[in-house]
């Protein structure tokens, strides 16, 4: 699955937050709720609109952003 097809940011919806196509509802939305304990169907039901692969792409864009997430330790000051 591309998450690029379900996925998109636009600065006009939530100041360019990357949203589900067709909706405002934000990646980080449905990963808290997921992180939460809600279950994918528990998502589904509050949100009837939404697809299973909707979900999944959620996932799938935060693992791509971590995958990209580079981590540059500063320099302890004082120590």
């Amino acid at each position: 699955m591309n998450w690029r097809e379900r996925i998109v940011v636009d600065p006009t919806i939530l100041v360019g937050k990357p949203v589900i196509r067709g909706t405002r509802i934000s990646v980080e939305f449905v990963i808290d709720l997921l992180a939460r304990g809600w279950s994918v169907d528990d998502i589904l039901q509050e949100y009837d609109h939404l697809q299973p692969e909707d979900v999944r792409a959620c996932l799938l864009y935060a693992r791509d952003m971590l995958v990209e997430e580079r981590v540059y330790p500063a320099p302890l000051v004082g120590v």
